[in-house]
């Protein structure tokens, strides 16, 4: 089996408290998840569940109090700020929103040079890699000298994954990618991801709320519930045969296109909320 590109291992992260006795807050509280070269693991879970503050981890945006973040075989934990600029062109993201992460006065082909000219490649080279990376995700050449604004959400997004694919990274963590996106545009996106990642090898780490996308995406699933994850496995045994209470549960309280079902989604919806609150007294 090939070696995990990335290997997290029994990670925490933890803020202070508020106030001069405020207890800390423990976001993350052991977290162990691995993903090899090529592969999608979808992390699933609730708001408040800790899955977005483990994708900040793994960009150095949120601390690491106890455990390692091992990539290609290096702990980057605790990288230095320089460092973990040196690493973003193996590591990279696309965050939730389309509309506030491009710079509204740039052109496409400004914004999706910036990196390349960080790393010292010439206007020409420059250039006919932003052609490429358009091409890659689908929008016209002319598209260089417009600004974000005269683009649609989807295509948004399309901009946003090719501004990740500049510096051709190893992984990407994508963090809600989808969710502001209508339906049919969110299938037209998932198809880009994973026609990108059956051309280049890129891994994800695809973090979603959305159950419908992490079944349509991913090779494995983990679930997060309360800064733990409860359950990792297989894409379509996670999600057709969960095993642990709170994924049945969960995936139990997901929409369903069925109308005769909507009774157990009601009793899952219930006891979902009933759990959550005994365990919070």
């Amino acid at each position: 089996m090939t070696s995990p590109l990335l290997d997290v291992k029994d990670l925490v992260v933890e803020y202070p408290g508020k106030g001069f006795r405020g207890s800390p807050f423990r976001a993350l509280k052991g977290v162990s998840l691995d993903i090899r070269p090529g592969e999608t693991v979808g992390l699933v879970g609730e708001s408040g569940s800790g899955k977005t503050t483990l994708g900040r981890a793994l960009l150095g945006l949120a601390p690491v109090t106890e455990g390692t973040v091992n990539y290609a075989g290096r702990d980057i934990g605790h990288l230095r700020r320089n460092e973990r600029r040196a690493l973003s062109s193996e590591i990279q993201v696309v965050f939730q929103d389309p509309y506030s992460s491009l710079n509204p006065s740039m052109t496409i082909e400004q914004i999706l040079s910036e990196p390349l000219t960080v790393r010292n490649e010439s206007k020409q080279q420059a250039r006919a890699k932003v052609r490429d990376l358009l091409d890659r995700v689908g929008l016209p050449d002319g598209a260089r000298s417009r600004l974000a604004r005269e683009f649609s959400g989807g295509q948004r997004q399309r901009i946003a994954i090719a501004r990740a694919l500049a510096l051709d990274p190893k992984l990407i963590v994508c963090d809600e990618p989808v969710s502001a996106l209508d339906l049919s545009t969110q299938a037209r996106v998932l198809d880009l991801f994973i026609e990108i990642q059956e051309r280049t090898g890129v891994a994800y780490l695809f973090i979603t709320h959305d159950l419908a996308v992490v079944r349509h995406i991913s090779h494995r699933v983990s679930v997060m519930y309360r800064g733990e994850i409860v359950e990792t496995g297989e894409g379509e045994q996670v999600t057709s045969h969960p095993t642990h209470p709170y994924t049945q549960r969960l995936f139990m309280a997901a929409p369903l296109p069925d109308p005769d079902k909507q009774e157990a989604r009601r009793i899952a919806r219930a006891e979902l909320r009933a759990n959550e609150a005994g365990e919070a007294a």
